[in-house]
């Protein structure tokens, strides 16, 4: 008797639907898996015998053939033990074979029978769900990842046997309902803008940034105090959608950095990587693909100290992406897309030793040493950077001076409220934020009187700038007048746009340019 069962595979974020047959005859007692599975599904053999056994249920002796098709895909993963073994169950006729044709079973087996925590459940449901499949079983111990997804049922068990009484209809398995609230971000955040003095115009940098979804790089001296800045970025992020917070809490899963107590994203990623780091870490990959720091800040920030520490491949590996907002890696056995819609946040000192051009100390780097450490970082990567700072230093006299400083609070309101702009604005396009404008939509949404036009022009030939930074710059101004609930571009839209870019002239300078 041949019995049928549906699961699936995971590939990069994506799934392959994956349909199992088993098949058991009169015959020598053999045990053989096919389709292409991979050491961890050959090994289940031994897991699901032992399972079967101790579940108290006999195990069949004939000739056992599993497979898997289709055949020239890949199979992967432990997630598969529980539905080949109630297929052999069903095969042997211990329980009717209707009963698994339209649910979906997942969960690696002890070999006590209990059904262990299995990776990637989140994702595997999101895409069983996609493609239709409304019923599953899956572990108790995931139980909190199947009360993610609305309009699905989704029970859990402990063990072998619970699932089998369940299909026999002689017991009751939990159902797991979905839980509204999970995504409720706190906006209690443990680092504040007001605990800030002075630094108003990184403060409004930031808040430009936050608005339209901009690059941001900031230069200055050891202590001016872009570390502690940089902490406080997230801080004024808008709130995670539901959505949103499933995309990231899949990306985590794949990567297996679920935390065991909080198996959901609820707040915007910040990921600040060493400057040690590698590419593939970065970028994402290995001989079995997962997703890489540019990931894991999906949806959030990319926080990277000290920018031209990090070596020039790890730099130029953020190029494609940044662009793109996604990033697809290839190996001879396929190419996996991992998502990457992130806020690369860097920050950097003026030269190696930190100290060019600061008001009161003296630099020790000779004009060689300065030009070797700022050409770490190309033309291009600095083009893609939309919002270019300098930040000084504060002196003494405004640290005494006692005043209140802005909270997140607020300024996550007029952040918001630019988001709202941007949504309400883009809902016919497919594009969200004003860092995504190019080509027609530049055009269209970013238009400019004869005299900010002539202004530009001048500014475009004196500055020297690139096409891409004249676009930036107007991304910039755009994003200026939605904080300011404009929605015309002004003249000092554009000005205030053209002080963010002070970094283009910057390196110019420093490059003889």
């Amino acid at each position: 008797m041949i019995s049928f069962l549906n699961s699936c595979v995971i590939n990069g974020l994506d799934g392959d639907l994956i349909k199992i047959e088993i098949d058991i005859v009169k015959g020598l007692s053999t045990f053989n898996i096919v389709g292409l599975p991979d050491t961890v599904v050959k090994e289940s053999k031994d897991r699901i015998r032992s399972a079967i056994v101790n579940s108290g249920y006999k195990f069949n002796t004939g000739r056992i053939v599993i497979n898997m098709s289709p055949a020239n895909s890949k199979k992967e993963g432990s997630h598969m033990d529980l539905p080949m073994a109630l297929g052999i169950l069903s095969s042997s006729r211990e329980i009717k074979s209707e009963c698994l044709a339209d649910t979906i079973f997942l969960g690696e087996l002890s070999l006590s029978g209990e059904i262990n925590k299995t990776n990637n459940i989140l994702p595997m449901l999101i895409y069983l769900k996609e493609k239709g499949f409304k019923n599953f079983i899956i572990p108790w111990k995931n139980k909190d990842e199947g009360a993610l997804l609305k309009d699905i049922n989704v029970f859990a068990a402990d063990n072998l046997r619970e699932v089998v009484d369940f299909l026999k209809k002689k017991s009751y398995l939990s159902q797991i309902d979905f839980k509204d609230g999970f995504f409720k971000s706190n906006d209690d955040s443990y680092y504040d803008f007001s605990e800030v003095i002075g630094q108003r115009k990184i403060k409004k940098a930031m808040e430009i940034s936050a608005s339209g979804y901009h690059n941001i790089i900031m230069l200055g001296p050891p202590g001016a105090g872009k570390t502690m800045l940089a902490k406080r970025f997230n801080s004024i992020l808008p709130s995670l959608s539901y959505e949103e917070a499933i995309e990231i809490t899949k990306i985590y899963s794949i990567s297996g950095k679920l935390d065991n107590n909080m198996p959901f994203i609820t707040e915007r990623p910040f990921r600040s990587p060493h400057h040690t780091t590698s590419p593939v870490s970065i970028a994402g990959g290995g001989s079995n693909p997962r997703p890489g720091e540019i990931s894991l800040a999906h949806y959030g920030v990319l926080f990277m100290d000290e920018f031209p520490e990090f070596p020039r491949s790890v730099l130029e590996v953020l190029r494609q992406p940044m662009e793109d907002e996604k990033i697809t890696i290839s190996r001879s056995n396929g190419s996996y897309t991992f998502p990457c819609k992130f806020i690369l946040l860097a920050s950097m000192n003026p030269c190696p030793c930190g100290y060019y051009n600061h008001p009161t100390k003296e630099c020790t780097c000779s004009p060689n040493q300065i030009d070797k450490y700022l050409s770490k970082i190309s033309g291009p990567l600095l083009d893609r950077i939309d919002i270019q700072v300098e930040i000084s230093p504060l002196q003494f006299s405004k640290l005494k001076v006692k005043k209140d400083e802005e909270s997140s609070k607020s300024i996550k309101e007029r952040v918001e409220n630019a988001r709202l702009i941007q949504f309400e604005r883009y809902k016919k396009e497919k594009i969200i934020y004003n860092s995504q404008l190019s080509g027609k939509l530049l055009e269209k949404h970013c238009k400019l009187d004869s005299k900010t036009l002539d202004f530009l022009e001048m500014t475009f030939d004196k500055l020297s700038l690139s096409t891409r930074s004249y676009n930036k710059i107007l991304k910039i101004s755009r994003t200026i007048a939605d904080l300011e609930a404009s929605d015309i571009i002004s003249f000092s839209h554009v000005t205030q746009a053209l002080q963010y870019r002070n970094l283009d002239k910057y390196f110019g300078k420093k490059r003889g340019f």
